[in-house]
């Protein structure tokens, strides 16, 4: 089995820390974000990784080369121009025959990715999303009126919960064919277009939080609890 990874966007959220580095080879510590993505992939048992690339994609390739030193073996799917998640996915479809995990090169997961494939592949679905069932409270007091007006409960500050996409799928290589080639296009949009041609679609529910590394002030945060916990070491 292979792991796509999807190392390929522009970073704008995180100026100026990529101005001259990918985001994904952004540190955390020691090591780059994208090392941490592939140690996890490794740790499930998946060591062939496909890296889609695109900006600045020297730096990654002149760090990781062949995967040899951290132990996988990576292969390059470099794009001219970044093509947002499904696109850059797309860029990859050479590489894949059979089933495949896909994963954001700039989020850190600690799930159990192996229970996720054995899960696909038991229930035989063409797409597997992890999610993680996220709780949060409303600043505000909800007001429950009647159609006329009438107030009938006041709710302060609830508790809410959603599902919410952590970014790793195990994928048939047939999500391929939902996909336009080298085109933006988002791995939402295959997902709907998928789910509207009736193939179906099943989820994996963690109760393990991950870490999304989408601006600048998470990313500073993040990296600061990283290296004190260098330091302790």
């Amino acid at each position: 089995m292979k792991a796509v990874i999807l190392a390929g966007g522009l970073g704008t959220r995180l100026l100026p820390y990529t101005k001259t580095i990918p985001k994904p080879m952004l540190p955390l510590g020691k090591k780059p974000i994208l090392e941490y993505v592939i140690n996890w992939i490794k740790k499930n048992g998946v060591k062939d990784i496909v890296l889609c690339v695109s900006y600045k994609h020297k730096k990654i390739e002149d760090y990781f080369q062949n995967g040899k030193k951290i132990g996988v073996n990576i292969e390059y799917a470099i794009s001219k121009k970044p093509l947002s998640t499904a696109g850059q996915l797309k860029t990859a479809e050479k590489f894949i025959d059979t089933t495949f995990v896909c994963t954001y090169g700039d989020t850190i997961s600690d799930f159990n990715l192996k229970k996720m494939i054995l899960e696909h592949e038991r229930k035989k679905t063409l797409a597997t999303m992890s999610l993680y069932d996220y709780k949060y409270m409303l600043r505000y007091g909800v007001i429950n009126t009647t159609k006329n007006g009438r107030v009938n409960s006041w709710d302060e500050k609830p508790m809410f919960n959603a599902k919410i996409n952590m970014g790793t799928y195990v994928f048939e290589p047939e999500i391929f064919s939902f996909i336009p080639k080298n085109r933006q296009y988002g791995m939402d949009d295959a997902i709907r277009k998928a789910i509207s041609k009736k193939r179906r679609i099943d989820s994996f529910v963690s109760k393990n939080d991950f870490i999304d590394i989408g601006t600048k002030e998470t990313y500073e945060k993040i990296n600061k609890n990283y290296k004190k916990n260098n330091k302790k070491k």
